[in-house]
């Protein structure tokens, strides 16, 4: 059984990115980074780029936008440093759940044991 991107030519991969393997040091994208498309796609874009601004119509994770596209993370981070760059995607981390009260968990646990 053949793993999503292991099975890609790497010079496929290297095309696919200008032959850069990983995206920018300062780049805001991780697996649970959303993404959301800024724009449709246009004429004469590069394949991938199209596609990943019409999946991320609605927020998208990196980690599924990698799967969608069947390659690596590590490409698919590159081809979104580049659209982002071009301001046609925007990337924001999920928001973090609140922090609880140690002493409402310990209610509920209670409860919870008492069911």
């Amino acid at each position: 059984m053949s793993r999503p991107g292991r099975d890609d030519s790497p010079d496929r991969l290297y095309t696919l990115t200008g032959g850069r393997t990983r995206s920018a040091p300062d780049s805001p994208f991780d697996l649970v980074t959303l993404v959301v498309a800024e724009s449709d796609p246009r004429p004469g874009m590069q394949s991938e780029h199209a596609t990943i601004l019409r999946i991320a119509q609605l927020p998208v994770a990196v980690v599924e936008l990698a799967a969608e596209l069947r390659l690596p993370v590590s490409i698919t981070k590159v081809l979104l440093s580049d659209l982002l760059a071009a301001g046609r995607v925007s990337a924001r981390h999920p928001k973090k759940a609140a922090v609880i009260d140690p002493d409402v968990l310990e209610q509920v646990l209670v409860g919870l044991r008492n069911l």
